[in-house]
């Protein structure tokens, strides 16, 4: 899986990934957002378009990362996430507790 991080104000950054979101490679999106979730206030993108898999540990760092998000004031939320992606959220009860949006621009203008 790839990651890569862009910020824009006010204290809001972009996580693109890419690739498989899975147990080998949750561990490191587990790192990224964690630095980025215990800024005060912290507001995160996660642009999962480009995700081609997601399992069961991906979806854990997700909801967590929201979690501790709300906690400190800010969010989480994903932006782009394909069918499959939506389809498991909404299986597992999770599509009302983690926003999404149908892209970038539209998670980052919402308040």
């Amino acid at each position: 899986m790839q990651v890569s991080v862009a910020h824009h104000p006010p204290n809001t950054a972009v996580l693109v990934l890419r690739g498989s979101l899975d147990i080998d490679t949750a561990p490191a999106l587990k790192a990224n957002l964690g630095r980025l979730v215990e800024r005060p206030s912290p507001r995160v993108v996660v642009d999962v378009s480009g995700l081609d898999f997601c399992d069961s540990m991906g979806v854990g760092v997700l909801v967590t990362a929201h979690g501790r998000a709300t906690e400190r004031g800010g969010w989480v939320r994903l932006a782009a996430p394909s069918g499959f992606l939506r389809r498991l959220f909404d299986t597992l009860g999770l599509s009302d507790y983690l926003p999404m949006f149908p892209d970038v621009a539209t998670a980052l203008k919402e308040d």
